[in-house]
């Protein structure tokens, strides 16, 4: 046991794990090699993407306690000391920081429950948003993608996509991660990993079927070249110069973000008003407007609660268009010799 009076103010962490402490009498790793250590392991085990956010995450928690030992206490700080962040950067940095004292639990002893509890006493709340969209603008990119008439691969690739992304509410990244073998073609339907890390069905509807099948007819043998099994090739791929001769390439979020927005200017939209999540927001509205069932949407939707699926409620609630109507629009018209 370490003297409290010794260590204060020293940005050390004793370590616990008897295996890692086998030979010796006392070890100890500061906050900044706990970082570094985990920061590691993300790099080998998540996307480019998650250990870039995860790195800016804990230096900022690492220079705003600036360097203490991980507890509960330095954990608390930090929340109070970041309460002017914008809450949804607190919260994914929160997730960061409770990955790092998740790692350090194999070293020091670490109350997950009582990290818990203060995130809800002292983090920033996030308001409920509903999600707006520019509604007419995905239908009239949905519009071109139906009467694009090709031969060409990557249009009927784009094509594919984007129908795929609205009718199956598939994240971009899920759809970029697709593989010919996850599609249950008699069926309609595939089982991916998504979001969290959780599998989950998905559903294809049929103008996206046929619009996939047409694209990897074209592309047949370019695939049949490769000499790997089909299923193992993935459903999108690069085509082009980024491609190289002859190669089946997967295709990432990025370069098919850059080919929609092509095709969005195509159908006469702006790709300034559209974001990459609003084909998925356009899904969910459609699920929910066409069943007005809230379970039902939230399974679709692959959402983890129902309040987050109740937002959506809000964008079609006819009931209340109907009881507006009735109350304002008829009781203005009813009585013109007032204009």
């Amino acid at each position: 046991m370490v003297n409290p009076q010794r260590t204060k103010g020293l940005e050390q962490t004793t370590l616990v794990n008897p295996q890692r402490t086998k030979g010796l009498e006392q070890t100890t790793l500061d906050t900044k090699q706990l970082i570094a250590e985990y920061l590691d392991v993300v790099l080998k085990t998540r996307s480019t993407k998650t250990h870039k956010t995860y790195n800016l995450a804990l230096e900022t928690f690492a220079r705003l306690v600036q360097n203490a030992p991980l507890t509960t206490e330095t954990f608390t700080s930090f929340l109070i000391k970041s309460s002017e962040m914008n809450p949804s950067t607190q919260a994914l940095y929160c997730s960061a920081i409770i990955g790092l004292y998740i790692y350090a639990s194999q070293y020091l002893d670490v109350n997950i429950a009582a990290l818990v509890q203060a995130r809800k006493r002292y983090g920033r709340r996030r308001g409920q948003r509903f999600p707006v969209f520019d509604k007419e603008a995905i239908e009239k990119v949905i519009t071109y993608c139906e009467n694009l008439k090709s031969e060409e691969v990557d249009d009927l690739r784009d094509r594919a996509f984007i129908l795929t992304l609205v009718d199956t509410g598939l994240r971009i990244s899920e759809a970029c991660a697709l593989r010919r073998g996850d599609i249950d073609w008699n069926e309609g339907r595939a089982v991916i990993i998504g979001k969290g890390d959780k599998q989950a069905v998905v559903r294809f509807s049929d103008r996206c079927m046929r619009a996939i099948k047409e694209y990897l007819v074209t592309r047949a043998k370019l695939d049949g070249q490769t000499g790997k099994p089909l299923t193992s090739l993935p459903l999108f791929i690069r085509h082009g110069k980024s491609a190289g001769s002859g190669k089946v390439r997967e295709i990432k979020s990025g370069g098919m973000w850059l080919a929609i927005k092509k095709r969005m200017k195509e159908a006469g939209v702006d790709p300034q008003g559209v974001r990459i999540h609003d084909f998925r927001h356009y899904f969910v509205t459609a699920i929910y407007a066409s069943s007005n069932d809230l379970l039902a949407t939230q399974k679709a939707a692959r959402h983890s609660t129902t309040d987050m699926t109740a937002r959506y409620a809000h964008l079609s609630d006819d009931r209340v268009d109907r009881v507006y109507d009735e109350a304002i629009n008829r009781r203005h018209t009813s009585r013109p010799e007032e204009q």
